[in-house]
């Protein structure tokens, strides 16, 4: 299929459940043995060797294979997800990286989800292990140059938290109220050491720490940690350029990679489609009206975009979830389950997704674009990041709110607030399934 008019594409529930199962047949026949039993997935089939990271190597496999079981009820696909842990747990004692996205903090919390949704103790011994190495490593203040949440302390926190280690939590999150930079309107930290730009989103800035502060500290009776995230996100509050009624902060200032990077994003990563998980965070953390205030303002600016629509190179180029239209339509889906809101703009993620996608006899994948690049379309990767394992959890999750089913996903990601319920009633009925999603 190519993408086409998609106010034309007629895409049911149902076709999108098929979408998801054949997304599913493809990301398991990129699997690779690795002996004893274990399963491992490469970032790109052509890849010569896999990758144990949560980002996009088998770590972030695991999810999508216990919400496909789940949302199924099929235990071939548990059976495989604890084939993935054997992989990862035979990867803790050499990985060298510790944070949640590219190392142990993420494997371990996949494997201690394994042990708790699956009985398997010895993902659990793993689990605790890679806790342990991680630490071992750490230097009073760090865990190398990367200081924010993909790679740095604020991840390694919410990963230990959710993994069930409080105490390496408030390990991690402390150094930020030490290191924390004053601006004029509340307080920044550097992202990478030595770096002297400063990025003010979730994946690698100001309120990805934001919300490893505010999560870590209110679960652990921490106020301390607490008051720097209220002043990190009163810094980033203060750059929007598109208030009142929408809310827009740049990537970064002095602006990073200037070359490479637009000012503006609109996605989980630099944008306010992940600016919004933090306000939703902070609404059901610190309770004070402003924060889904914040929200709807994020998601004004995200719905007058432009997005799917590729509306000049660059601007729209990826399906996945970090990057692209599968993060938006996460927080579509929240929206939809929490406050009600009506699914069209959700409809119209799904069938973009549904036109852009590839599928033959194998299953289906998908392309991002590297617009510098010729040819431009890049090899469909496996991954959460950036293909099948991200897209396919997020395409079962909109079949079961699209249902009125259970909006919960099976695995629990640490910077994705779970629904709260009851926030206001649906206006819009959500159609049933056999319904057109784009109408």
């Amino acid at each position: 299929m190519t993408a086409g008019d998609m106010t034309a594409a007629n895409v049911t529930v149902e076709e999108v459940e098929a979408l998801a199962a054949d997304a599913l047949r493809w990301l398991l026949g990129a699997a690779r043995d690795t002996g004893g039993g274990g399963l491992a997935w490469p970032v790109r089939p052509s890849d010569a060797d896999p990758d144990p990271m949560l980002y996009n190597g088998t770590a972030g496999v695991v999810p999508a294979l216990l919400e496909a079981w789940r949302h199924f009820g099929d235990d071939a696909y548990a059976d495989t997800a604890r084939r993935a842990a054997r992989s990862l747990a035979d990867a803790v004692d050499d990985h060298p990286d510790d944070s949640l996205y590219f190392g142990l903090t993420g494997m371990a919390l996949v494997l201690r989800t394994v042990q708790r949704e699956l009985g398997d103790s010895a993902a659990g011994a793993a689990a605790d292990r890679a806790l342990g190495r991680v630490r071992t490593r750490f230097d009073g203040t760090r865990w190398g140059d990367l200081f924010e949440l993909m790679g740095g302390n604020a991840g390694i926190g919410l990963g230990a938290l959710a993994a069930g280690d409080p105490d390496l939590a408030v390990l991690a999150l402390e150094p930020y109220a030490r290191t924390a930079e004053a601006t004029p309107s509340g307080v920044t930290w550097e992202f990478r050491r030595g770096v002297t730009e400063r990025l003010h989103h979730i994946s690698h800035g100001t309120l990805g720490i934001v919300y490893a502060l505010a999560s870590v500290g209110t679960d652990t009776g921490r106020p301390d940690l607490v008051e720097p995230a209220r002043a990190g996100v009163a810094d980033v509050v203060a750059r929007d350029e598109a208030g009142p009624a929408g809310f827009l902060v740049p990537h970064s200032d002095p602006q990073y990679l200037p070359d490479l990077i637009e000012r503006h994003s609109y996605g989980w990563c630099h944008g306010p489609a992940g600016d919004a998980q933090v306000f939703r965070l902070l609404r059901d953390t610190l309770a004070e009206p402003a924060w889904s205030d914040l929200a709807d303002r994020c998601w004004h600016t995200v719905t007058h975009s432009g997005l799917p629509r590729r509306l000049r190179p660059g601007f729209w180029d990826n399906n996945g979830r970090c990057c692209g239209t599968s993060g938006v339509l996460a927080l579509a889906c929240d929206r939809m389950a929490e406050q009600g809101d009506a699914p069209h703009f959700a409809r119209l993620l799904v069938a973009d997704l549904a036109a852009r996608a590839t599928r033959d006899a194998d299953g289906a994948r998908w392309s991002n674009v590297e617009h510098r690049a010729t040819p431009s379309d890049l090899e469909p990767q496996t991954g959460w990041a950036m293909g099948n394992a991200g897209i396919a959890r997020e395409l079962l999750r909109f079949v079961r709110v699209s249902q009125g089913g259970d909006p919960d996903y099976a695995f629990t990601w640490p910077d994705q607030p779970v629904v709260r319920r009851g926030l206001v009633q649906a206006t819009d009925p959500i159609r049933p399934a056999g319904t057109d999603v784009t109408s």
